[in-house]
């Protein structure tokens, strides 16, 4: 079931920034998903999920972390997956025909989150702001500002 309201998804990239060792990212990704709790629930998906523990081990430890500083999981509906699939697909089509210049590899996953904060959401936390807006029109984009 969707949400509804405030509640902003997080990309895993501002979650290794908060949780990690660099002070001056992990102090604005602190800032940042302070104020979107203050607005609503914070919400991670199942990608993001993985890739954090990927990224940083501890998976129990890490999701333990994130739902003190008062973040939950929300799963991925069918019909984020779906999309998430759709994009994919308008992205490969995309690069094979040389649209969009010189345009980053992309996999599954970044549509995932994506579609998730579009379907099920009322924005993203992340510092991918351009590729999310350019595949997800209308998505709420909120980015980190270093301190």
């Amino acid at each position: 079931m969707t949400p509804a309201g405030n509640t902003i998804a997080i990309d895993t990239s501002v979650l290794i920034d908060l949780l990690g060792e660099d002070a001056s990212m992990a102090d604005a990704a602190e800032q940042c998903v302070r104020d979107a709790l203050a607005q609503g629930p914070v919400v991670l998906c199942d990608v993001v999920v993985s890739e954090i523990t990927a990224g940083l081990g501890h998976g129990t430890d890490i999701m333990d972390v994130v739902e003190e500083m008062g973040m939950r999981y929300l799963p991925v509906e069918r019909r984020s997956a779906i999309r998430a699939g759709e994009m994919q697909r308008r992205f490969n089509q995309r690069r094979a025909t040389g649209q969009g210049g010189q345009i980053s590899p992309r996999t599954v996953p970044d549509f995932i989150v994506g579609a998730h904060a579009l379907l099920q959401c009322a924005g993203l936390i992340t510092r991918d702001a351009g590729f999310f807006r350019d595949y997800f029109k209308g998505l709420k984009i909120i980015v980190p500002k270093a301190l």
